[in-house]
C-alpha cells in the first residue's frame, strides 16, 4: 500500500502544478495595447454548426462585405479546422460608443436578398448555424441567463450565467425563418497602469454579442447611415421568406464596459463555458479506482510468479516437474517468430510514432504552450511531431524486425513508413471529396494536400529509413532461451482463451480510467467546445499506459499457462481491446448526443471515429506488445533450463 500512496502523492502534486497553469500563457502572443479611438478590428472566422459538422466561410453567406477582402495568413492547424479568417466592415473603435449604425454603406436602399440567397440563409438557420466572430483574437460569445434549480428565495438573487461560442445566425418559429440582422457588441477593457503624464492604455478582455432581428421598417436609417432601435416590445423580427426575394437591413451597435479582467486571464471565461463543475471528483474517482486495481494486480501476479519460479527451480523434484503443466513447458517455442513478422514490426513502429507524438504534444500542451489562443497550434505541433518522430519509430520497428529472424529491411522501412498513414492519408481523402462536393470550408484545399504529401515523403519517409536502418544493424533484443527445431503442439483452449473474449476483457480497465476524458475530448471535436484540461489528460495517458501493460502481462501469462505459445499477435490485438470500447461510446455518442441525421455528416462522424479507434488501438497495442515482452523474457531468464 506504500506503493499507491506514492502514486497518490505524485498525482496531488500533478494536479496541484495543474492548477497553477491555469493564467500561464503562450510565449510570444503579446498583449496589444490601444489608446482611446484606436481601431479595434472585427474578423470572421467560420460559421460551424453541430448538426451538419461542416464548417463554412462567412462570406459563402450574403453579409456585408468591406471594399477590399483580406485572407489572414493560416497555419496548418487553422486551415485543417476549416477557419477562413476574413476581415469585416464592422468600424469599432477603443472606448466609443455607437448607438446604431448601418452596415452596408447605403441606408436608404436596403439589402436586396434574391431568391437563392434567401434559400440559402433558411436552410443554414434550419441547420442550427452559428457565427463566429473575433476581435483582438478574442472569440465573440453570447451570454445565456437562466436561474439554476435554487431554492425560490435565492432565485430572486442570483442568475446563472453561461457563455457559448458565436451567436446564432437565425432561428425559427414555427415554419417561418427570421434572420438575426443587428448585433449588438459589449467590449470589455481592462484600464493599465501608466505614468501621470501619459495617455491612459487599453487592453481587450472580453468580447460579447447580444444579435436581434428587427424588421426593416423598424429600424429608421438615416443618411449619415445613423439608425434608431425600436422599443424592445414593439418590433417585430425580421422574416426571411426562401420563396420571395427579401429586403432588409443589417445593423451593428458598439457598447463598452470597463472590467477587473486582467489580459492573462481573458480566456477563463470561454474555458468554463459547458459545465463549471467539471467532474473532478469522477476523474480523480477512476483514478483511485485504476490504482487500486493495478495495486491488487501486481500483488496477484509477483506472488504467483515467485511461486511458479520457485517450483520450477527445484531440482529434486525433476520428475514432478517433467508432469507439471504451465510456462515452462513452451520454453522451447515461446520467442519462436510468428507469421508476418513484417507487418507487427511495422504496426509497433507507427504505434511508438503515436505514442511519442502525443506524449511530447499533452506535456507542452499541459505547460500552457498550446492554449486555445493561438489557434491551430495543437493541429500544427502534432502533425510535425508525427513526422519527426518517425526516426524513433523505424529504429524500433527496425530492431523488432531483425529479432523476428527478418531480412529484407528496405521494404520493412517502406511498409513502416506508408502502412498506418497510407491508410489515414486514404480515409481523409475519401471524405475530403464528400466535403469539397458540398463547398465547405473544411475540405483541405488542394495546396495543403500536396504540403503534407510533401511532408510525409520528404520529412517522415527519410526519417523512418534512416531510424529503421540502425534499429536493424543494432542487436537483436536477446532472448534467454533457445527456440526447438520442431513446434510443440498447442492442446485445445478454454472458450474463455479465445481472442474476441479477451480483447472484451482487457479493454475495461484502460477504457474506464479514461472514458470521462473522452467524453470532454468528443464535446471538443463535435460540439465546437474548447478542450483545455491538458494536465488531466497527462495524468489519464500516465493511467492508460499502466493499466495497459498490466493488463497485458496479466493476459500473456494467462495464455503462456494453457501452454499456448502464439503470443505475439494476440497481444497487439489483445492490448489494444479498449479501442474496442471507445468505438461502442463514439455510437453511443452519435446517437444521444448529437443531432446529426443526414447522411455526409455521419459520414464524416464515423470516418474520423474510425481513424481515431485505428490509432487508439495501435497505440494501447504497442504499449501492450513491449510491457508483454519485457516480463517474457524475464520470466523465462529466471527458469533454469536445462
Amino acid at each position: 500500500f506504500s506503493f499507491l500512496q506514492e502514486r497518490l502523492r505524485y498525482m496531488l502534486v500533478l494536479l496541484l502544478l495543474l492548477h497553477s497553469t491555469d493564467s500561464f500563457y503562450v510565449p510570444g502572443v503579446a498583449p496589444i495595447n490601444f489608446h482611446r479611438n484606436d481601431p479595434v478590428e472585427i474578423k470572421a472566422v467560420k460559421l460551424t454548426s453541430s448538426r451538419t459538422q461542416l464548417p463554412y466561410e462567412y462570406y459563402s453567406l450574403p453579409f456585408c462585405q468591406p471594399t477590399k477582402i483580406t485572407y489572414k495568413a493560416e497555419n496548418l492547424g487553422e486551415v485543417l479546422r476549416g477557419d477562413r479568417i476574413v476581415n469585416t466592415p464592422f468600424q469599432v473603435s477603443m472606448n466609443v460608443e455607437k448607438k446604431c449604425e448601418v452596415l452596408c454603406n447605403f441606408p436608404n436602399k436596403p439589402v436586396t436578398l434574391t431568391v437563392e440567397q434567401s434559400k440559402l440563409i433558411a436552410e443554414r438557420i434550419r441547420e442550427d448555424y452559428y457565427v463566429h466572430l473575433i476581435a483582438d483574437n478574442l472569440p465573440v460569445a453570447t451570454r445565456l441567463e437562466f436561474y439554476s434549480n435554487r431554492e425560490e428565495e435565492e432565485k430572486k438573487k442570483e442568475k446563472d450565467v453561461q457563455f457559448e461560442h458565436g451567436y446564432r445566425l437565425g432561428f425559427m418559429d414555427g415554419n417561418k425563418f427570421y434572420l438575426h440582422n443587428h448585433l449588438s457588441f459589449i467590449l470589455y477593457y481592462h484600464r493599465e497602469d501608466v505614468e501621470e503624464n501619459q495617455e491612459p492604455t487599453y487592453r481587450v478582455v472580453r468580447f460579447e454579442v447580444i444579435p436581434q432581428s428587427i424588421k426593416l421598417e423598424d429600424l429608421k436609417a438615416d443618411e449619415k447611415s445613423m439608425c434608431t432601435l425600436p422599443e424592445a416590445t414593439g418590433s417585430a423580427p425580421q422574416e426571411i421568406d426562401p420563396s420571395k426575394e427579401n429586403q432588409l437591413l443589417f445593423t451593428y451597435s458598439v457598447h463598452w464596459e470597463e472590467s477587473d479582467i486582467k489580459w492573462a486571464s481573458r480566456w477563463d471565461t470561454y474555458l468554463t463555458m459547458s459545465d463549471v463543475q467539471i467532474h473532478w471528483f469522477s476523474i480523480i474517482n477512476s483514478v483511485v479506482v485504476v490504482f487500486f486495481l493495478s495495486g491488487i494486480l501486481s500483488m496477484i501476479i509477483i506472488r504467483t510468479l515467485r511461486k511458479d519460479i520457485a517450483n520450477y527451480n527445484k531440482e529434486d523434484d525433476i520428475e514432478d516437474t517433467m508432469e507439471e503443466s504451465g510456462w515452462k513447458l513452451v520454453h522451447g517455442d515461446v520467442f519462436r517468430p510468428p507469421q508476418y513478422p513484417m507487418i507487427l514490426s511495422s504496426l509497433l513502429g507507427s504505434g511508438i510514432q503515436l505514442f511519442c507524438m502525443i506524449l511530447i504534444v499533452i506535456f507542452v500542451a499541459m505547460l500552457g504552450m498550446l492554449s486555445p489562443s493561438s489557434r491551430g497550434a495543437l493541429m500544427t505541433t502534432a502533425c510535425f511531431l508525427f513526422m519527426f518522430m518517425g526516426v524513433f519509430g523505424g529504429f524500433f520497428a527496425g530492431r523488432l524486425y531483425r529479432t523476428l529472424k527478418g531480412h529484407r529491411w528496405k521494404k520493412g522501412a517502406f511498409c513502416t513508413a506508408t502502412l498506418y498513414p497510407g491508410v489515414v492519408f486514404g480515409i481523409c481523402f475519401v471524405l475530403n471529396c464528400f466535403i469539397w462536393g458540398k463547398h465547405s470550408s473544411g475540405a483541405v484545399p488542394f495546396p495543403t494536400m500536396v504540403a503534407l504529401l510533401c511532408m510525409w515523403f520528404g520529412i517522415s519517409l527519410p526519417l523512418v529509413y534512416l531510424g529503421y536502418y540502425f534499429g536493424f544493424r543494432k542487436q537483436p533484443y536477446d532472448n534467454p532461451v533457445r527456440t526447438n527445431q520442431i513446434p510443440r503442439q498447442i492442446p485445445e483452449q478454454r472458450w474463455y482463451m479465445n481472442k474476441f473474449v479477451g480483447i472484451l476483457m482487457a479493454g475495461i480497465l484502460p477504457f474506464g480510467a479514461m472514458f470521462i476524458e473522452l467524453f470532454f475530448i468528443f464535446s471538443a471535436i463535435w460540439e465546437n467546445q474548447f478542450y483545455y484540461l491538458f494536465g488531466f489528460l497527462f495524468l489519464v495517458f500516465i493511467i492508460l499506459v499502466v493499466s495497459c501493460s498490466q493488463i497485458s502481462i496479466v493476459m500473456v501469462y494467462f495464455q503462456l499457462c494453457a501452454e499456448d505459445y502464439r503470443w505475439w499477435w494476440r497481444t497487439f490485438l489483445v492490448s489494444g481491446g479498449s479501442a474496442f470500447y471507445v468505438l461502442i461510446y463514439a455510437i453511443f455518442y452519435f446517437v444521444n448526443k448529437l443531432d446529426i441525421v443526414e447522411f455526409i455528416p455521419s459520414l464524416l462522424y464515423f470516418g474520423y471515429t474510425a481513424l481515431m479507434v485505428l490509432s487508439f488501438w495501435l497505440l494501447t497495442g504497442t504499449i501492450g506488445f513491449y510491457a508483454a515482452y519485457m516480463f517474457v523474457r524475464k520470466i523465462y531468464a529466471a527458469v533454469k533450463i536445462d
